[in-house]
């Protein structure tokens, strides 16, 4: 965590040394304090006007390398693994779904259920992942999440009745949820950020990716039910419960309240106080849009490639592969390109990239297209949520960040649930094809909510939106004025060439 009394790093902005604000005043040959007590040189009490400091802001806060300990070493480590076993759970569901379907011989609606128990899970988390941080730190963060985790795959391991599937799986959507957040908020107030987070959802990006290559060659190659996909589940995550509660043994609930003052004036900062913060609101509906567009994406891209595509079962399975290590790629790549043009402008032609694409998968009536497609589409959604992280935290104080991340996080797991299940209850009489144009509406709609977002187009537009106290849509607010300038400008040019010189009296007179 940042250590307000370190010395500042040297990132993007410059501390102002004190000794500015503690000069020798030439004109007036006096000294100027930089507090408002003074000591005079001599035994006597001398009484002198002190005069009234400028204003200044307090030095930037050290912002906390992952490298710097060990003990910060391995606990980031443990966050890249943590998401790991993350994108495995969200990215075998949609390799898996056609066999769990015909396994219980369910319908897409039924078999949609448990894409909302995830949800549940994630609301959950979102409402407690501060009480968690105030009285147990980010050691009882890593330790609910490998915990909720493992409650939910061992049932599974016993494939039971299908109504029993949804409720289990909420457990490991509380997982998640609260490492999701945690982690989130952890890194994305570190140095190098973008790149941190990237490799983060990188790791995420990674177990969503072998996790359908693993389940898709147990079940069609090994000839192995499905349910025994989360064997590996259990002992992975069995593993990961022992190296979090090494990792993250000394952090504790009274590191955590030391290290995030409240700002408000109460001895902490509530889930209440942050969302009444416009910025939480727009990362929660952004990333709404932008998980249920993913997981919509991950988890009905083979069903899509099955039925219209008409794939071999194995080639459909390996197209989701391809997907997810699409994202995997983009958020290694492109994070380290996201901070160097900024956030708001890297966003922005991600989204126009990806809007691009997913047209093409969508009208090219080809699988090997549509797999080539699908695979750049997940390059340019890749980064996307680390940078909405990233971009959080840089307009929100320190200690909203876990409570907004966490609400942006769990209100966007319901994208993940909320349009899935949509694509699965229209595909019940519509077909399958849903999944296009609704993957297509969801990232026009998001492309217009970031445009919303303070601080401009240019590199440190978000610092400065925070310096400046913009407010939100205030880069739509000055696109209009601009527009409308430039309207009236044009009109006064059109009406003043309509206008005769008195060289031509008889050419602006004659009509008709």
């Amino acid at each position: 965590m940042a250590d307000i009394n370190a010395p500042a790093s040297t990132g993007e902005s410059k501390q102002v040394p004190l000794s500015h604000y503690n000069d020798f005043d030439e004109k007036k040959a006096s000294h100027i304090p930089s507090q408002h007590s003074f000591t005079p040189e001599s035994d006597r009490d001398v009484e002198v006007s002190v005069p009234a400091l400028p204003p200044f802001s307090p030095p930037p806060e050290r912002l906390e390398r992952w490298n710097e300990s060990k003990t910060s070493i391995c606990r980031y480590l443990f966050t890249l693994y943590s998401f790991t076993i993350m994108g495995m759970n969200d990215g075998a569901v949609g390799a898996l779904l056609p066999y769990i379907e015909e396994y219980y011989n369910v319908s897409y609606t039924v078999i949609s259920c448990i894409f909302l128990a995830s949800f549940a899970g994630y609301l959950f988390s979102a409402l407690t992942n501060n009480i968690i941080h105030h009285r147990f730190g980010q050691f009882g963060v890593a330790v609910i999440g490998s915990t909720g985790r493992l409650i939910g795959y061992l049932p599974m391991m016993f494939h039971p009745p299908f109504p029993v599937l949804p409720v289990i799986m909420i457990f490991p959507g509380l997982g998640n949820g609260v490492e999701d957040s945690g982690w989130n908020a952890w890194i994305g107030n570190m140095e190098n950020a973008n790149e941190l987070l990237g490799l983060l959802h990188g790791a995420y990006g990674l177990g969503a990716t072998i996790a359908p290559l693993i389940a898709t060659a147990m079940v069609t190659k090994s000839n192995l039910p499905w349910y025994t996909f989360y064997y590996l589940m259990v002992g992975l995550t069995g593993l990961g419960l022992v190296f979090a509660s090494f990792a993250f043994w000394g952090a504790t609930g009274r590191v955590h309240r030391d290290t995030h003052k409240s700002t408000t004036g109460e001895g902490r900062t509530t889930t209440r106080r942050v969302l009444r913060e416009p910025i939480t609101w727009l990362m929660a509906i952004f990333l709404l849009g932008y998980v249920g567009a993913e997981v919509s994406l991950g988890g009905w891209v083979t069903t899509f490639m099955l039925n219209v595509r008409h794939a071999e079962n194995f080639a459909a399975g390996m197209s989701v592969t391809g997907f997810w290590l699409g994202i995997t790629v983009g958020r290694l790549v492109l994070g380290f390109v996201t901070g160097r043009i900024g956030e708001k402008l890297a966003i922005t032609f991600y989204l126009v990239a990806s809007i691009v694409l997913q047209l093409l998968y969508w009208l090219v009536p080809s699988f090997i297209a549509s797999a080539i497609f699908v695979g750049f589409l997940g390059f340019f959604l890749g980064p996307l949520f680390p940078a909405v992280v990233v971009a959080g935290t840089k307009l929100l104080p320190n200690d909203f960040h876990v409570s907004a991340i966490g609400f942006a996080a769990a209100f966007g797991s319901g994208g993940g649930a909320i349009f899935p299940f949509a694509v699965g209850a229209i595909a019940e009489s519509k077909g399958v094809e849903v999944l296009q144009p609704i993957v297509l509406a969801i990232l026009g709609f998001i492309l217009i909510i970031w445009c919303f977002l303070p601080g401009g187009y240019k590199p440190g537009g978000l610092e400065r939106a925070r310096e400046n106290h913009e407010g939100m849509g205030n880069d739509v607010i000055v696109a209009f004025r601009w527009i409308t300038q430039r309207k009236k400008a044009n009109g006064k040019a059109q009406s003043s060439s309509t206008v005769a010189s008195p060289a031509e009296p008889a050419v602006a007179t004659t009509g008709p």
